[in-house]
């Protein structure tokens, strides 16, 4: 009800401002359970997502967006608080494995989940080497992979910015991606879940045409910190 209620009174506003267009939407399931693997350059990525689609859609997001004190991102905070979207303290392993579990019970509800397998967000619009959660929950869910990309959230809200410029959002959907033959085959589970992410991620270019970097992009903004 909440969801739903959040969606009614911000939706026109979201709208009426960014005019987001959503292509691929057919690819989304009326029912059950799926994983939605999107690209990640802004918070706003977390806000438009569950905007567009029909069905509700719970992501992950860091924890600092709920407990910021920028007016900017507070507005954003009540917003993920108040369509559902899961804070997460992202320090320490056991806190992303706890993170995985979660949505596994989300996913075998019936629900849809949605993870950004690049870990964080890109700090540079490029698409960085994909985490391997994405693959952990396709093979202990058995549920089809959607990739998504959002295209022009980094230009609405950059990182390190707290009041949203306006600017066109446009989302693309992929079709749904099984790994039954990963699945079945005798690979250890860690290459496993590498072969199921290295795939998505290969998928989620496809959609976005962003340049691929190989490497994590939380290296890559510890290397941007050490030469600031």
């Amino acid at each position: 009800m909440q969801y739903q209620l959040s969606r009614l009174i911000a939706g026109p506003f979201l709208r009426g401002l960014w005019r987001p267009r959503i292509v691929g939407a057919e690819h989304i399931p009326d029912t059950g359970g799926a994983i939605l693997a999107s690209n990640h350059l802004s918070v706003m990525d977390s806000v438009f997502l569950p905007l567009m689609l029909k069905r509700p859609v719970t992501f992950a997001a860091k924890s600092e967006y709920f407990t910021s004190k920028r007016p900017g991102l507070r507005l954003m905070g009540l917003y993920l608080r108040a369509t559902g979207q899961l804070s997460v303290d992202r320090a320490g392993a056991r806190a992303a494995q706890e993170m995985l579990e979660g949505a596994l019970a989300l996913l075998r509800s019936g629900e849809l989940f949605g993870i950004y397998p690049e870990g964080t967000r890109s700090p540079d619009g490029r698409l960085y080497r994909a985490r391997p959660g994405v693959g952990w929950l396709a093979l202990h869910s058995g549920l089809p992979v959607i990739p998504v990309a959002m295209i022009g959230t980094d230009r609405v809200l950059p990182p390190g910015r707290a009041v949203p410029r306006l600017g066109r959002i446009e989302i693309r959907i992929g079709k749904p991606m099984t790994f039954d033959d990963i699945a079945a085959g005798n690979e250890a589970p860690g290459k496993a879940r590498r072969a199921i992410a290295d795939e998505v991620l290969q998928a989620i270019q496809q959609l976005s045409g962003q340049e691929y970097v190989a490497m994590y992009a939380s290296a890559r903004k510890e290397q941007l910190a050490e030469g600031a």
